[in-house]
């Protein structure tokens, strides 16, 4: 009896996934830290570093006081880049901390107090519509996945449907945009 539960149990949801459109078996799969999230991570840094928005010839702005999660010292920075032929906004934070960290210590010698970077890339429409389409990641200073305590790599559709992490967070932006910073989308 136990078999036959257990078979059909199994029958049932493999004949769901197969009638179920891609789109909502890709929603039901890991929203981030998968092999996909993770290969196209390393592509949006090159992509980057590319551009000059990360690594040792790093464009930077007026460092300025931040706040957790990110850091004691932020400076942020935006551009485009292209990645897999799509061109998409990139929002660069980097993140600084560590003994004697200030704004003028982390101005002088920013490399001695870099801890992360933490991206959101706006991808290609259908990403994750729910979200804007945004991309999320947490780099160390070498480009790098920082993961979670958990051991999932940072990257992805960053603790999507979950009650603390970059989307829960960047959901109360104003503008309906995720964005802190400005605002995106006219009303």
């Amino acid at each position: 009896m136990k078999l036959t539960t257990t078979l059909g149990k199994l029958l049932s949801i493999v004949l769901l996934s197969a009638l179920m459109p891609l789109g909502a078996q890709a929603q039901m799969a890991m929203p981030f830290g998968d092999k996909g999230s993770v290969n196209y991570s390393q592509k949006l840094w090159s992509a980057m570093a590319d551009a000059h928005m990360v690594g040792p010839n790093a464009i930077m702005s007026k460092p300025y006081k931040g706040q957790h999660p990110h850091g004691a010292v932020l400076d942020t920075i935006e551009g485009t880049v292209t990645v897999n032929g799509h061109s998409g906004t990139a929002i660069i934070k980097r993140n600084y901390g560590g003994p004697g960290v200030s704004i003028a210590s982390v101005a002088n010698n920013p490399a001695k107090y870099l801890k992360a970077v933490t991206v959101m890339y706006q991808r290609e429409s259908g990403y994750d519509t729910d979200n804007k389409n945004w991309f999320w990641a947490k780099y160390k200073a070498n480009g790098g996945l920082h993961k979670n305590p958990k051991g999932m790599s940072l990257a992805g559709r960053v603790a999507k449907g979950m009650p603390k992490g970059c989307i829960a967070c960047h959901t109360a932006a104003p503008g309906g945009d995720m964005v802190f910073n400005n605002d995106r989308y006219a009303r």
